[in-house]
């Protein structure tokens, strides 16, 4: 794995932000970086690439990498439903949302469909506790599930996919 130029300039500039020697605390960034220059996710090779980058140890990229929900640690569909499951959102009904979208597409928790269009993943607080049950899509906060709303959000995502394509 190796950045494009475009992108390694873009982590120069994130790391030139810190003092000589706290090169670390570009990390966080960087990863987003390197997981949108890996299709979504980080393997082990771009987790190892990012640290010789960083001049740091692999395990300290490990260690944030394995800590966030933001970063997907195995290949991820083109839409990821990352659905909240924390204590408001489970009063709310995200238990019975999960299993909907668990239902719909055929799938369960950390699993992608057969067509790789479709990953659920369950996360922490999402910040968004009035909105309950809510889930993340990409960018996009989706806020007072129900079936029906989960089902026009599915359909949306497949419209878009063919449109496209």
């Amino acid at each position: 794995m190796t950045f494009s130029e475009e992108r390694l300039q873009k982590v120069q500039e994130i790391m030139a932000r810190y003092p000589e020697g706290k090169q670390k605390s570009a990390l966080i960034p960087v990863l987003h970086i390197a997981q949108e220059e890996n299709a979504g996710w980080l393997s082990a090779e771009t987790m190892d690439y990012v640290a010789r980058l960083l001049n740091i140890t692999p395990i300290e990229v490990y260690e944030v990498a394995t800590f966030y929900s933001m970063y997907n640690l195995k290949p991820v569909g083109k839409y990821l439903f990352e659905v909240c499951h924390t204590g408001p959102c489970m009063v709310n009904g995200s238990d019975a949302i999960i299993d909907h979208i668990k239902a719909k597409l055929n799938i369960g928790v950390g699993e992608t469909t057969a067509d790789g269009m479709f990953t659920l993943k369950t996360v922490e607080c999402l910040g968004a506790c009035g909105y309950a049950p809510m889930m993340q899509l990409g960018k996009f906060y989706k806020e007072h599930l129900t079936k029906e709303k989960v089902d026009a959000i599915i359909e949306e995502c497949r419209q878009a996919a063919a449109t496209n394509n």
